[in-house]
């Protein structure tokens, strides 16, 4: 799910500081406001435009956490509104429903496993790549390829 590239650029403390803790803020969203899957995007995103004229490095990991956030954020959504129809409105739990919430769980421990990961590696200086999420990143960051 992790993919290794070292930049040959090697990024300062406070550098390799900010792009640790951009993975992390979803994280103290997710404790802060667990029922809400916002709190996660929301949180990302202004850490995102705090850090978006940073250094490459750390703009990089901060649009990569923030595009791992957003793909996540849709499907919680989807499960958070079924399950508020089922408490609030007498939608009856399907198979369906269970099946989804499993996978969500999972998608969730997978994210938060990766978070972690990505973090400790990011805060080491060791680029670290998210897979379907990095590509997507270099195509918005456009780094030039020698710091890479």
């Amino acid at each position: 799910m992790i993919a290794n590239k070292k930049f040959y650029y090697r990024p300062v403390d406070s550098e390799m500081e900010r792009a640790s803790n951009s993975y992390l803020m979803s994280l103290v969203a997710a404790i802060a406001g667990l029922p809400l899957p916002i709190f996660n995007l929301l949180a990302t995103f202004f850490f995102y435009l705090g850090n978006r004229k940073s250094t490459a490095f750390v703009k990089w990991h901060c649009t990569q956490a923030l595009l791992s956030q957003l793909g996540l954020f849709f499907f919680n959504s989807a499960g958070f509104w079924w399950t508020i129809g089922i408490i609030f409105m007498d939608d009856t739990p399907t198979n369906y429903y269970f099946a989804y919430m499993f996978t969500l769980l999972l998608f969730n421990l997978a994210e938060f496993i990766s978070t972690l990961i990505l973090a400790s590696r990011t805060r080491k200086g060791i680029h670290a790549e998210l897979f379907f999420f990095a590509d997507i990143t270099n195509l918005i960051c456009k780094t030039n390829e020698s710091t890479k």
